[in-house]
């Protein structure tokens, strides 16, 4: 069974939400709060593996609850669910650890669905905010570091987990790779924007799923990625993926 807490300032909607999610198969309502800093004292206790989080509450809102669950228990995910899909809020939650984003308006299946994708480890974004988000990444120019003049690059070992060969160019469209990703790295990456899953991406780049593991755990340690939300940030940004 999955363990979820509830938190939303409405009583009306967080009863509604635990009726809800109480008649779910696999999820166990655990407990609800109706703000941040009863969030976190209700995740103490608890140790959910998911939370369904509001972010405009009083005392402390959702923002900040999700920074600090994730920094705590980071084995606990917290999944956004809220009236407002401004991009603000987007960004703010998703820097903030959020692993998937749902307006209210989601009905008990995307909540459903929303619950089993981060427990999987992937991310869960309502269409609107991930339309909002490719629209925010693509006004922005595409961000690449700009090497020293006197800088040589070096012989590179590699990698042992890619197919590419030495001396392979990189991929169509990724260019010169930040933070030293291979080009086999940047187009796991770019999947992973796409929002395809660990077995999706080895059927399409014909590899086997440890392979996809082994290139999604190097590439979140060269470019200082913790969850596959900041990936897919990261590759809009720096121009690694681009709006379909």
């Amino acid at each position: 069974m999955t363990k979820v807490i509830v938190v939303d300032d409405q009583a009306v909607v967080r009863e509604g939400l635990v009726l809800v999610l109480g008649l779910l198969p696999g999820i166990e309502v655990v407990g609800a709060a109706g703000d941040g800093e009863a969030a976190l004292r209700v995740v103490a206790e608890q140790r959910p593996d998911v939370v369904l989080m509001d972010l405009r509450m009083p005392r402390m809102d959702g923002v900040e609850a999700t920074r600090r669950i994730r920094s705590a228990y980071p084995g606990t995910q917290v999944v956004v669910l809220t009236t407002y899909s401004d991009d603000e809020s987007v960004f703010a939650a998703l820097r903030a650890g959020a692993r998937g984003f749902l307006t209210k308006d989601a009905d008990s299946d995307d909540i459903a669905r929303a619950v089993a994708t981060v427990m999987r480890g992937d991310a869960q974004l309502d269409p609107t905010v991930q339309r909002r988000l490719l629209d925010t990444m693509s006004a922005s120019p595409p961000h690449h570091p700009v090497p020293a003049a006197t800088s040589v690059a070096p012989a590179r070992t590699p990698d042992p987990a890619s197919t590419e060969m030495p001396g392979t160019p990189a991929a169509p469209g990724h260019g010169d790779l930040p933070n030293g990703l291979t080009r086999r790295e940047g187009e796991v990456l770019a999947l992973i924007a796409d929002g395809l899953s660990n077995a999706e991406i080895a059927a399409r780049l014909h590899i086997t799923e440890a392979t996809v593991k082994t290139h999604i755990n190097n590439l979140f340690a060269k470019a200082h990625l913790r969850d596959r939300a900041q990936a897919v940030t990261y590759a809009f940004r720096h121009g690694i993926a681009r709006p379909h």
